[in-house]
């Protein structure tokens, strides 16, 4: 099943449609509760849901990390004006075609830190998605704390200029609850050699 054909990014429109320059500490928490609340509630009730119906039912809401504002860091961005095109493998024999859009540099713990941005071929030509931005990437939280196949993040072309990266809005692939699920996987340029104890943890 091809999870682009699901309502997958509704959760990251609803985020991104919200101002969080310039928060408060208590009002980011108060976001960032917000968000989840109502990933919880789509999870559980939506028919686009990821989860089968026995899941449904003994579904009591996602595990997160405790939200970390230090988990939420500027970044610089550098367009790659020709970005290569690829085929990104998944987890089945389906071979979306991306390009490399840019990339981010950021520092966690002290420590120099890059990650890629991909824009999909196929998406950038669908009504309100020209502007979208896919990050996925592995940490090493994987497997242990969180979905061994990798974490995912959303960005807009707004978010560059904002410069911030937020990995407690990282959130899983479908395939992590429901096998059903074609899913991107990480390439290896996003492998971060550092634990992300921010987003979302395992589902099981």
């Amino acid at each position: 099943m091809n999870i682009l054909s699901k309502s997958f990014f509704i959760f990251f429109l609803f985020v991104g449609s919200l101002p969080i320059q310039g928060l408060a500490q208590s009002d980011y928490l108060s976001y960032i509760q917000h968000y989840r609340d109502s990933l919880d509630h789509y999870f559980k009730s939506d028919i686009h849901s990821p989860l089968d119906s026995a899941d449904k039912l003994s579904f009591e809401g996602i595990h997160y990390f405790e939200t970390d504002s230090s988990y939420r860091i500027p970044f610089e961005f550098k367009r790659k004006k020709w970005g290569k095109q690829f085929l990104m493998r998944t987890t089945t024999d389906r071979l979306p075609a991306y390009k490399v859009y840019g990339t981010v540099k950021f520092k966690l713990e002290g420590k120099p830190q890059k990650l890629t941005l991909y824009q999909n071929l196929e998406l950038k030509n669908r009504k309100g998605f020209e502007d979208y931005l896919f990050c996925p990437f592995k940490d090493l939280t994987n497997g242990q704390e969180s979905y061994g196949g990798g974490r995912y993040l959303d960005f807009r072309f707004k978010d560059l200029e904002k410069g911030i990266i937020d990995f407690n809005l990282s959130y899983n692939p479908y395939c992590a609850y429901n096998y059903r699920y074609s899913c991107p996987i990480p390439p290896k340029s996003n492998h971060l050699k550092i634990a992300i104890r921010a987003g979302v943890k395992k589902f099981h």
